[in-house]
């Protein structure tokens, strides 16, 4: 019995530490989230970079990336019928001149002729990285929203995927997948994403460390007994081919039970994975502001409880200050983000690690 008594605790010994183990993987230690902090944060604002010409049309949801020694943003307009998809370029980061469309209307019956707002997907995600638009079998791909109403983000709302073999850098139309990849009304649709889905990114991890090469985060609304009046949470879904997608998990990685969490970007910071995105409408939180997480394995997040890193403080963003693309070079960190004043214009900002000076862009009538 005394044998039979040993094996036992040892059991009990092994299990606690073995669960001990797996916490020890899933937290990420509060000091090296200041650290990251420290490294990430951008406490000076440059101001807007890219307005619309008028007030008819609304700019958003920025994607840095870089080709040789240019920079280029995709970000997405919105113009009363629904979002397309656009190109901009730089030599700087502070100074923007638009280039083109990438993903249009269509006068079709397609499932998305009225909605495709894209994202950069299987960019380096390194800190401080060469930021280039990775190409996997010989394309560039991009995951959008994408749907068949008119208005704002109404209707059913699914990711899509765009794909080209022609250089990202400059403006054409992508073709894309026939069907969405992911939608609210899948079967395997979890109790959190049965109403709508949202902004999504796509990592190339080689080392397969969810036992998949390529990792998409998205965030979505639903409720398991109200979809409508359901929040929105982040989740993930893996691929193989980046063209067949299913879900990761049955329940969100990120969730604030109120308001949003949502448009993620992921880099990686001295081997830890880092989510920036944005938050909104929280309890006892006005307002829109971007944060960010960070994991050992991609899966297990721990949230930053400090400082926003981007919250409205100037006549600009007085509204919201939200959704991030950051990028890291030459010792400076460069944070844009849409930046939405109180007569509702909404534009591209970016705020800095460094003071870079201020910027002349200005909303129109202002």
């Amino acid at each position: 019995m005394q044998i039979l008594g040993k094996i036992f605790t040892y059991v009990l010994l092994l299990v606690a530490g073995t669960a001990h183990a797996q916490h020890a993987v899933r937290e990420v230690p509060a000091s090296v989230m200041q650290n990251i902090y420290g490294q990430v944060k951008t406490p000076h604002k440059y101001g807007l970079v890219l307005v619309p010409a008028d007030d008819s049309k609304k700019l958003d949801c920025p994607s840095v990336f870089r080709k040789g020694d240019k920079w280029y943003m995709t970000y997405i307009v919105y113009d009363g019928r629904g979002y397309e998809t656009w190109l901009s370029g730089s030599e700087d980061l502070l100074h923007w001149k638009t280039l083109g469309r990438l993903l249009s209307f269509s006068d079709t019956t397609d499932w998305d002729n009225n909605q495709k707002a894209g994202y950069v997907a299987l960019q380096d995600y390194r800190w401080g990285g060469s930021y280039e638009w990775q190409a996997y079998k010989g394309k560039h791909w991009m995951t959008y929203i994408g749907g068949g109403s008119r208005g704002y983000e109404q209707g059913l709302l699914s990711i899509g995927m765009a794909y080209t073999r022609k250089d990202p850098s400059v403006p054409h139309e992508w073709q894309r997948l026939p069907e969405p990849v992911l939608m609210a009304t899948d079967k395997t649709a979890g109790w959190w994403e049965n109403n709508t889905l949202y902004k999504s990114t796509v990592i190339w991890d080689r080392n397969k460390t969810t036992g998949y090469p390529f990792v998409m985060y998205y965030n979505a609304k639903g409720d398991s007994l109200k979809p409508k009046r359901g929040k929105e949470r982040i989740g993930m879904a893996v691929s193989n081919d980046m063209v067949h997608w299913q879900r990761l998990g049955k329940d969100p990685v990120l969730n604030h039970h109120a308001g949003i969490t949502g448009d993620p970007q992921i880099q990686q910071l001295n081997g830890v994975w880092v989510m920036f995105y944005f938050g909104a409408f929280w309890k006892d939180r006005p307002g829109a502001f971007n944060r960010f997480a960070c994991s050992y394995d991609l899966v297990h997040w721990t949230d930053w409880e400090g400082e926003d890193l981007i919250s409205s403080s100037a006549p600009y963003d007085d509204r919201f200050a939200h959704k991030s693309s950051v990028v890291y070079h030459d010792g400076v960190v460069y944070h844009f983000y849409c930046a939405v004043n109180k007569a509702d214009q909404r534009g591209i900002a970016v705020a800095t690690s460094k003071d870079m000076g201020e910027s002349e862009v200005q909303f129109s009538g202002k």
